[in-house]
């Protein structure tokens, strides 16, 4: 048909003449055409239908999810989840979503998918399938009814799976050595608040409960409950944005309420990880047995942590990450990131409850680790967790902060015998990966010369370091560090966290990627670009040269030349 070439009848093709799926170079060859063709009326009027159906076919049906046509890669680009996945999300929904002349079964997942994927408005999404608006809202309508019955509850909820489940299948070891008692009975859940972004309701008393003073925005919470290694046990809520619905408030809401049957699902000594933000539910919590592990706060008048509170918290926010990465999880379906509709408020909750859900079918654990590494990682940290920092004492009874006299600049050759250490190593002396993920942004500080390492007179193996704060400008956190020829001995920074022993703080981390690693490989890829030469500075404001001066200076200048060529 590209070639224009009309085949007559007497030719023949079998396989031996296809190669790839095409027609091979030597059998096109070897075909017999005339310049006359003979057709009577009834083969133009098929060829002709069949054309139009082709043409019509093509324009309705421009993603087509009941055909062949989309690849694996389509499908994951398109709603997130491979062919075959897509395929067993339809079995639940089979008996449920009805096809119609507009659209089929297939299609109307299809839609439900995109669109929370995408974010895209109803209005794009019918001109990509060539349906009304109205067709794609029943569709996003029927589905999220369908799925929200037939599917939610098999992998979502309190009742969906059993506590020796949970302990079984879903709960790490190292968070059972460093919470738990070891018993392997013991459920240890995450739990944080999320929220989804709402337009401003012309209902002002709702308009005010909505209206969150901490984002600064309307918006509508949710509490995510997740085991430690980030399979969704339950979501619930909605709730409401203002101060009568923090964090901790929630928490004592669904205890009270029994969402769920919590309380019969829940026993004595069980572990709820939490961040500072539910302090008021600890009460509640310890009513009912239940063990409360929440980092700690810093007293009142302090600066920084003392050395074992940071330690404790250490072994905390070790497990509480996993909640965080699963909030994630939940805004990358680009609609749940997207400020809703207030129209859309009613099932935000479903919406929610369906990803988290998907999430448990599809995909992978969002923490990992063998018993054995789990092990050797626990003994560590619990063993360093009960140290002092060593060099903290040190710094402070000698007073390094503020003897400037005892420490000179450092060159290249001053840290020569600063240790090379490997990527496991710099994993091990952090107990984690975040910490360094953060090292990249610090370490533009150091390649933009904003960075001073020093050397001790009397000891030439340690090191103090300014690095400054990420938050705020004007503030930045002074740090020692001692070492040997092959390894970091010890490390204390001045930053709220910094004098833990368990891993170390970013800062301390940032010194010890860039002189142990990345100064030994390529620098280039390493930092970040820093984009404020796109960017205008208000501040920056060159002040004019007073045009009176200026303009005296060239009388002056004229009137001289006019005397001297008088003269």
């Amino acid at each position: 048909m590209s070639n224009e070439v009309l085949i007559p009848e007497g030719n023949c093709c079998c396989p031996a003449h296809i190669r790839n799926g095409y027609l091979s170079e030597e059998s096109f060859a070897k075909i017999q055409t005339t310049d006359l063709t003979y057709m009577n009326r009834s083969d133009i009027l098929d060829l002709l239908t069949r054309v139009r159906q082709y043409a019509l076919n093509s324009d309705a049906k421009r993603i087509d999810f009941d055909g062949k046509t989309l690849r694996d890669e389509d499908y994951i680009n398109l709603t997130g989840l491979h062919c075959s996945e897509f395929d067993s999300l339809c079995e639940h929904i089979q008996d449920s979503v009805r096809n119609t002349p507009a659209r089929t079964m297939r299609m109307s997942l299809g839609i439900f998918l995109m669109k929370l994927k995408s974010g895209l408005p109803n209005k794009v999404l019918s001109t990509v399938f060539n349906i009304t608006k109205s067709s794609i809202r029943r569709a996003i309508s029927s589905v999220t009814k369908a799925l929200y019955t037939h599917f939610v509850p098999e992998y979502l909820g309190l009742q969906h799976i059993s506590r020796k489940d949970v302990n079984k299948d879903h709960t790490r070891p190292l968070a059972q050595s460093l919470l738990g008692n070891n018993t392997g009975n013991q459920p240890i859940l995450v739990l944080d608040g999320t929220y989804i972004y709402i337009q401003k309701s012309n209902n002002f008393s709702f308009q005010r409960r909505s209206y969150s003073m901490h984002k600064g925005r309307p918006l509508v919470k949710l509490m995510v409950v997740v085991t430690t290694d980030g399979y969704f046990l339950t979501i619930c809520g909605r709730y409401f944005a203002d101060a009568k619905n923090n964090d901790a408030s929630i928490l004592k809401h669904m205890l009270k309420s029994n969402i769920e049957d919590i309380k019969a699902w829940v026993e004595k000594d069980d572990v709820f990880v939490v961040d500072r933000g539910f302090r008021d539910s600890i009460e509640a919590l310890e009513e009912l047995g239940i063990q409360a592990e929440m980092p700690h706060f810093m007293k009142k008048g302090e600066k920084q942590m003392t050395t074992e509170d940071a330690n404790d918290s250490r072994l905390v926010t070790k497990i509480r990450w996993v909640v965080e990465s699963a909030n994630a999880r939940i805004k990358q379906w680009r609609y749940l990131d997207n400020v809703l509709p207030t129209n859309q408020i009613p099932h935000i909750g479903e919406y929610v409850c369906i990803v988290c859900a998907i999430s448990n079918k599809f995909s992978p654990p969002l923490s990992t680790g063998n018993s054995l590494e789990d092990e050797q990682l626990a003994c560590k940290m619990v063993y360093l967790s009960k140290q002092i920092n060593e060099l903290k004492q040190y710094v402070e009874i000698n007073k390094l902060e503020w003897r400037t006299a005892k420490w000179t600049n450092a060159d290249e050759i001053a840290l020569e015998e600063f240790p090379v250490l490997d990527e496991d190593q710099l994993k091990f002396i952090t107990c984690g990966t975040y910490q360094l993920k953060l090292s990249s942004s610090y370490m533009q500080e150091h390649l933009d010369g904003d960075c001073e390492i020093r050397v001790h007179k009397d000891e030439d193996r340690l090191l103090r370091v300014r690095l400054r704060s990420r938050h705020v400008s004007s503030r930045s956190y002074p740090m020692w560090i001692r070492y040997t020829e092959s390894n970091i001995v010890a490390g204390y920074c001045k930053c709220p966290a910094g004098s833990r022993v368990v891993g170390a703080c970013s800062h301390l981390a940032t010194i010890m990627l860039f002189r142990g690693f990345a100064r030994h490989q390529n620098l280039s890829s390493y930092g970040v670009r820093n984009w404020g030469a796109n960017v205008c500075d208000a501040a920056a404001v060159v002040e004019p040269i007073d045009a009176s001066d200026s303009d005296n200076d060239d009388e002056d200048d004229a009137t001289t030349d006019v005397t001297e060529n008088v003269q």
